[in-house]
């Protein structure tokens, strides 16, 4: 073969035959023979993110097999083996908390198993992130495989969106304009089949980036998960990674400064989730690059939102295929010069290479960059004595919202809100309804306990709802802020991702229920406005109290995990990278 492969140090070595003959004998229990695992041949893993608990990622135990196929026809030996689970909806206290627990466990198999190369099998929002975190710190070859967005949810002759639904319909519900049972019903009517979220929610949004980082085939992200152009992908990835196995094209490779900055860019274009930012710096992280909190303003902020679908705009996955996918919103950016497209990509070609020919033909769903949905969609970021950094959802700021908060005559982007404070969810869900807080559309509700430590893990709580007594007013939406997150199928302008939190001393740790708070569009700033004898007055007292940690891997992921403006990583994996490079002691 063209060179020797990592895993021949298990099964051909005959410095160790005492070590070989150990490795090789228990893996003929299942039939594979001591000639295929002798060959020299890459051994390519699949990473299996589904499971049974987790549904958005199931498809990948039908994948797999393609995979498999594809892999055996390019003539490499698959090994399939599971990575932890991870999956949104269910998980409690939330499952932020197992992305460093994914990226660590897949780094141990990575580095200590015979895996030459691998295939990450994506989907639900943490399982993209977590392999590639994982994949930039052993750096062997790798290439994305998603498993896809459902098809679209429909509910009397109207489109449902996977989350999205979930939001507007408990504002219908606290409306009084459905009972319960509705509810459920829109709630089951917007997951019509196997896949994650059909709305450009975070698992759109971050098989959407690993396509644009250029670690995925072109084309993969959108398909929907039911559909065969899909098995068809899975297959092509097979082939794909073998080629990359013998080539050694590795992370290291494709995961540049320049891929990172497309990754914001893209994100901007699609109206991606706010859950973004924290696992692109991840990523970067991981990999060695460095991206400065500027660089959100800089490179993202000016590009305009040119996919029309949900929750910035109105139609779903299956129409975003359709209209050309990720490619196709990646040729307007970079017809219009906003990419750095002359970079290497998993294909073999580069990123400008991968996209020629992709136009859309839909253009009420991919836009042309002259023409688009709306300017400036990218996170608008703030800082302030509330934190030193947070982001604003610029894509999903409605004309309702934009007129009464963001359009007083000689003050446009500048506003003034009374601030409710809540101490956590469970608070919140507890006293929205309070009459005795006054709460009326010149407030602004505040969650803090919520970030990284105070939850732990950083919670998706910051897109709350107004009291039900204002939405029967017909007030959609509260401005809000957090140091949590908020759903990327959220159509709430939310200020969130508020670092550092208010667990570890962050200003948001002495806003009280009643400061006048102001956030400047203009100037990018967020503050109370509160004296700094008050203010120290407050700091006396102490932070909110922080609820013990329940299980061993919180208290250890409490430990080791940094704040959200630098990607709530594992602060001392970070420095470990290439670790493929060197090979792991025998075990014997």
């Amino acid at each position: 073969m063209s060179r020797r492969y990592r895993s021949q140090d298990w099964f051909d070595n005959p410095d160790f035959i005492d070590m070989t003959a150990l490795y090789l004998e228990r893996f003929m229990n299942y039939g594979i023979t001591p000639e295929e695992l002798r060959s020299g041949k890459p051994i390519i893993g699949i990473a299996q993110s589904g499971s049974d608990i987790s549904p958005c990622n199931r498809i990948h135990l039908e994948l797999a097999k393609r995979v498999r196929d594809g892999v055996r026809d390019a003539g490499g030996i698959p090994m399939e083996f599971p990575l932890h689970p991870i999956f949104e909806n269910c998980r409690r206290p939330t499952a932020a908390i197992d992305r460093n627990l994914a990226y660590l466990g897949l780094v141990e198999i990575l580095h200590g198993y015979p895996i030459d190369a691998v295939v990450l099998t994506t989907g639900c929002d943490k399982t993209t992130p977590a392999q590639l975190m994982a994949a930039a710190t052993v750096d062997i070859p790798a290439i994305v495989l998603s498993g896809g967005p459902m098809l679209d949810g429909w509910l009397d002759g109207e489109l449902v969106g996977s989350g999205a639904a979930i939001w507007k319909g408990r504002r219908r519900l606290a409306a009084g304009e459905i009972d319960n049972e509705k509810f459920l019903q829109i709630a089951a009517a917007s997951a019509p089949s196997a896949g994650h979220c059909n709305t450009m929610g975070t698992a759109s949004t971050m098989n959407a980036i690993a396509e644009a980082l250029g670690m995925s085939l072109t084309g993969c992200a959108a398909i929907p998960a039911p559909y065969r152009e899909r098995g068809q992908m899975a297959y092509e990835t097979g082939r794909r990674i073998v080629a990359l196995a013998e080539q050694d094209v590795k992370p290291s490779d494709i995961l540049s400064r320049d891929a990172f900055l497309d990754a914001i860019v893209v994100n901007a274009a699609i109206g991606g989730s706010t859950n973004a930012q924290q696992h692109i710096i991840a990523m970067a992280r991981h990999a060695g690059v460095e991206l400065k909190l500027s660089d959100w303003m800089e490179y993202g902020h000016d590009v305009p939102l040119l996919l029309n679908m949900q929750p910035s705009g109105k139609y779903l996955g299956e129409r975003f295929h359709r209209a050309g996918g990720v490619p196709a919103v990646m040729w307007e950016l970079h017809q219009a010069g906003k990419l750095r497209a002359d970079r290497p990509t998993v294909t073999g070609r580069s990123m400008a290479d991968n996209l020629q020919g992709r136009a859309s033909v839909d253009r009420e769903m991919i836009t042309p960059f002259a023409a688009p949905l709306k300017t400036q969609a990218g996170f608008f970021v703030l800082k302030g004595n509330l934190f030193d950094f947070a982001i604003m959802k610029t894509s999903v700021i409605s004309p309702e919202f934009r007129a009464r908060y963001l359009s007083q005559p000689g003050r446009e982007g500048v506003f003034e809100c009374r601030a409710i404070v809540f101490d956590g969810s469970g608070d919140y869900h507890a006293r929205i309804n309070d009459p005795s807080l006054d709460i009326d559309e010149d407030c602004i509700l505040v969650i803090r306990g919520a970030g990284p430590i105070g939850w732990p893990g950083s919670a998706e709580v910051v897109n709350m709802q107004p009291p039900d007594a204002l939405i029967r007013r017909g007030i959609k939406n509260l401005p809000t802020l957090g140091d949590g997150r908020q759903s990327g199928t959220s159509d709430s302008p939310s200020i969130l991702n508020a670092s550092p939190e208010s667990a570890v001393g962050g200003g948001l740790a002495y806003v009280r229920t009643g400061d006048t708070i102001r956030i400047d569009l203009n100037a990018g700033t967020c503050d109370m406005l509160v004296d700094d004898a008050e203010l120290a007055r407050r700091k006396e007292q102490g932070i909110p109290p922080v609820p013990p940690s329940q299980t061993p891997w919180q208290e250890l992921y409490r430990a080791t995990v940094g704040q959200m403006h630098t990607g709530a990583c594992m602060e001392l994996a970070v420095e470990y990278r290439g670790v493929a490079a060197t090979l792991p002691r025998h075990n014997h």
